[in-house]
Formats: structure tokens, C-alpha cells, sequence
């Protein structure tokens, strides 16, 4: 059985990922399109996989995680990096001969409709992208299945805890967006730690899970905590009755062990809010 790591993008989100799997004595290999910006001990590999297919070092592959990112958000940009760039990476998986263990690809919550808000959705839902980039990701996600029939998707909400959350600057500003749309987010320290749960975890996992905090809530309620924190203005409150949006369930990736370690988004926001 190998060892070694194959992270498809570098970025904040899998570095953490791989940093992680590194301290367990593996070796990870990252590509990026610098090279010079994955941080050691991941060995950096220069590839963009919008315009080429990557030159894989001698690798005794266990696992392989992918987690791209694209901008600007259009259909594109999206289709280059999603669907072409993952492509391109499968490929040269494909032709050093190697077939990894575990694979999990980061997907976004994104390719789901909004739901009805007195239910919560999770990976029973069926996707409904609404906009080309979202389609684009759908695409991606079929196209890892096809690849690797044994890997597994996590659709992750929206990502928070790297720097300043873009929600703190919007309070200090006044610009929240609409107060009763429903929200749902995930720290970024509790997505590395799903998908290393998914790689590492002694059950096979599923082929797809909701990657999301405990609680959906409304932007008036998330934004008026933090105002509070910083002692910033209040922002106009949410009205429960008025909901709009989505309200997603972690239900089966917390049935595998996982936990949050910022079940909401009160732990989350402390943290950026002293």
C-alpha cells in the first residue's frame, strides 16, 4: 500500500490539508501554478492545469484530494479549471499508472437550488446549479466520479477563517447584504478536517457529503453578533418569517465521527472578532 499524497491545487484550503497529512511522516506533493508558494514540507510542483497537463514525480500514491480554484467566476473560467484543469490532473494520474486509495474532490454547496426553508437539504437533494459556473462545478463533480468511481465529493458551504472573514470588513463598513437570507458556512480549519477525516477514516466513506456548520442562519443574525463583537452599528435584524435562501444538514458527514470544531458561527466569528 503507498503512501504518498497528490493534492490537485495548493491554496490555502489544501495546504492546510496537506500540512496535516505531512506531520503523519507522508510524503505530499502539491501543484499549483507557483510552485515557489507551497509551503515546505509539501514538495511544490509548477502546473497550470488550465493550459497543461502536469509532469508527476515518482509517486506511491495512497491519496489524492482535489481543491481548485477559479477566477473570475464565469462559465469559462469555471470550465478551464473545474472541468478541463481536472481533467488534465486525472490524466497524468492516469498515465504514471497510479490509482489512489481514497480521493475526495472539493465541490461547493453552490450546485444546489434553493430549498424550501422549513426543510433541511443534504446529499439526497437533488443538484440544481442555477448559473453556468455552478453547472460547470456540477460538471466537474461527474467527471471525478467517472475518473475515480471510488472517490468522494464533499460540497462545502461557504468558507470562512482565513484572515479577516469578508463578513467582519462588510459590518464595519454597513454594507451586510440582505438580512433574512439564510446562510450557511463552514470554518476553513473545520474543512481541512473533513477532508482529512474522509481520507483517513477506518469505514469506506460515501460518495458525497454536505461539508457545513450546525446551524444555518440568517445574515442579520450572523452580521448583528458580529457588529456586536466589534462594537460596530447594529445592521438591520432578520425577520424569521421572511427567510429566504437554503438550510443544509451535516447529518451523514457527522454519522462518520467528524465534529466542527466552530459548530456555529459564534465560535467561528470569535475567533476573528477580538
Amino acid at each position: 500500500m503507498g503512501s504518498d499524497v497528490l493534492l490537485v491545487g495548493c491554496g490555502d484550503l489544501n495546504a492546510a490539508v496537506g500540512l496535516r497529512l505531512a506531520e503523519q511522516g507522508r510524503r505530499v506533493v502539491g501543484i499549483r501554478r507557483r510552485a515557489e508558494l507551497v509551503p515546505a514540507p509539501i514538495e511544490g510542483l509548477s502546473a497550470d492545469l488550465t493550459s497543461q497537463t502536469p509532469m508527476l514525480p515518482s509517486l506511491d500514491l495512497d491519496l489524492l484530494v482535489v481543491a481548485l480554484t477559479a477566477r473570475p467566476r464565469s462559465e469559462d473560467s469555471y470550465r478551464a479549471t473545474y472541468v478541463d484543469g481536472l481533467g488534465r490532473a486525472l490524466d497524468a494520474v492516469a498515465a504514471a499508472g497510479l490509482s489512489p486509495r481514497r480521493a475526495v474532490l472539493v465541490s461547493s454547496t453552490g450546485v444546489m437550488a434553493d430549498g424550501p426553508v422549513e426543510a433541511l437539504l443534504d446529499e439526497t437533494t437533488a443538484p440544481d446549479p442555477r448559473d453556468p459556473p455552478a453547472e460547470m462545478l456540477l460538471q466537474s463533480e461527474q467527471l471525478f466520479a467517472e475518473r475515480l468511481p471510488h472517490g468522494t465529493v464533499l460540497r462545502l458551504s461557504g468558507l470562512y477563517g482565513h484572515g479577516e472573514p469578508r463578513l467582519v470588513d462588510q459590518v464595519r463598513r454597513g454594507a451586510v447584504g440582505d438580512p433574512d437570507r439564510w446562510t450557511n458556512r463552514i470554518h476553513r480549519d473545520d474543512a481541512a478536517d473533513a477532508i482529512l477525516h474522509l481520507l483517513t477514516m477506518e469505514q469506506e466513506p460515501e460518495p458525497l457529503y454536505l461539508g457545513t456548520d450546525d446551524e444555518p442562519s440568517q445574515l442579520g443574525d450572523v452580521a448583528a453578533f458580529v457588529a456586536a463583537r466589534l462594537g460596530a452599528p447594529a445592521p438591520q435584524a432578520a425577520n424569521p418569517a421572511q427567510g429566504r435562501g437554503k438550510r443544509l444538514s451535516n447529518a451523514r458527514l457527522r454519522a462518520t465521527g467528524w465534529a466542527p470544531r466552530f459548530p456555529t458561527y459564534r465560535e467561528g466569528y470569535a475567533e476573528h472578532t477580538r
